[in-house]
């Protein structure tokens, strides 16, 4: 027979196993990927908000996931027509604003600057800042924010913002991609120069990807980087959180989808394989502090 000494230590270990399992049960675990439908996500209160301008968030900080990371805001607004957001702005993040649909005045410090479609901009850390609807059709501005550590040290911000349009850039492939794939390279680090806008902290890329029937940007995964990518056009196979040869994790993806990556997650994307398929993404990638180790 069991001592009443060694029964007691079996009943412990037992409980501890059964209090950590329920415990395991109840933890959450933060996600490696999102998926988001843009056209089927609702509007919420943001400090933008206002009753003609709505915010529609499809990746933010302040929603149900901790997932997030150096990403504070990745959404849509919809301003109506004559509509105008609230003035904002951030002592320790920057921002992008791309207008998706119309065109809009950019209020920056005590000036306005005209805005139209597919035109982007980089919004530093420090500056007042709201957007404005002055025509009669609605708005749409996918909006970007992403927390600078405390730790860096943040120069003046621009008197002015640079206001740049897809269309003024060209083109280019990158090396280490397939040439399948061009990139227009809109905005990236202060200490870069090949973006037309260099003005980022923690932006590592903001970027377009025009595919081309059959066209991949191979999987891949980044150490220390958070990415997302939103479908513009076309349709294809999204590589989320698979394995790195790209065969695990495929996704269906199409205009609409949004995806959030987190750091070491693998990501990629296949086009479709048929003559005129082309697709299009908007991409951003931005810097995570690593936790350092304490030896």
């Amino acid at each position: 027979m069991l001592s009443a000494r060694r029964l007691s230590l079996m009943t412990c270990t037992f409980c501890t196993a059964i209090a950590s399992a329920l415990l395991a049960q109840h933890s959450k675990v933060e996600a490696t990927w999102l998926h988001r439908y843009v056209p089927v996500l609702n509007e919420r209160k943001n400090d933008l908000s206002s009753t003609t301008c709505h915010y529609r968030p499809i990746f933010d900080a302040g929603g149900s996931e901790n997932t997030l990371h150096t990403v504070t805001r990745f959404a849509e607004v919809t301003l109506d027509g004559g509509g105008h957001c609230q003035t904002v702005h951030y002592d320790h993040e920057e921002e992008i604003y791309f207008i998706l649909k119309g065109s809009a005045d950019l209020r920056y410090g005590d000036a306005a600057y005209p805005m139209r479609t597919n035109d982007f901009t980089y919004l530093a850390a420090g500056t007042k800042h709201s957007i404005a609807n002055d025509s009669k059709d609605d708005v749409q501005v996918l909006v970007m924010g992403f927390k600078i550590p405390p730790t860096v040290s943040i120069a003046a911000p621009s008197p002015t913002p640079k206001i740049v349009n897809l269309a003024e850039l060209t083109e280019q492939t990158v090396e280490g991609h397939p040439t399948s794939v061009l990139y227009k390279l809109l905005i990236g680090p202060r200490t870069a120069k090949r973006d037309a806008i260099n003005e980022a902290y923690v932006v590592a890329d903001f970027f377009l990807m025009d595919f081309a029937p059959g066209g991949t940007n191979s999987p891949h995964h980044h150490e220390a980087a958070e990415e997302i990518y939103l479908v513009l056009a076309g349709e294809g196979e999204m590589v989320a959180g698979g394995g790195m040869d790209g065969i695990e994790g495929r996704h269906p993806a199409k205009a609409g989808d949004a995806y959030y990556f987190r750091q070491n997650c693998t990501v990629g994307f296949y086009n479709q394989n048929k003559p005129g398929a082309n697709a299009h993404i908007l991409a951003v990638r931005a810097k995570v502090q690593l936790p350092k180790d304490d030896d």
